[in-house]
């Protein structure tokens, strides 16, 4: 689905997509999308990825302690 988004531009479009790959509820077995095109896409000029961390949280301050509790103890996906 991610392909068939971003291959549909017409000239001078702009998208942005948005997601947080701690949040895939995906099956283990199952590749993101986003994941995927994240690599897909590096390098390529005009596309820019930008990471975002608990720095950004602008919410209530145990907001970013959560998101922080959340990365220590939830299994990793790969």
């Amino acid at each position: 689905q991610m392909k068939m988004f971003l291959t549909r531009f017409g000239f001078g479009s702009k998208a942005i997509v948005t997601g947080d790959i701690t949040q895939i509820d995906l099956p283990r077995d199952t590749v993101s999308g986003l994941r995927q095109v994240i690599g897909i896409l590096r390098g390529i000029e005009g596309i820019e990825v930008i990471h975002l961390d608990e720095s950004d949280i602008i919410r209530h301050r145990l907001v970013a302690d959560i998101v922080q509790a959340y990365a220590r103890y939830a299994p990793k996906r790969k």
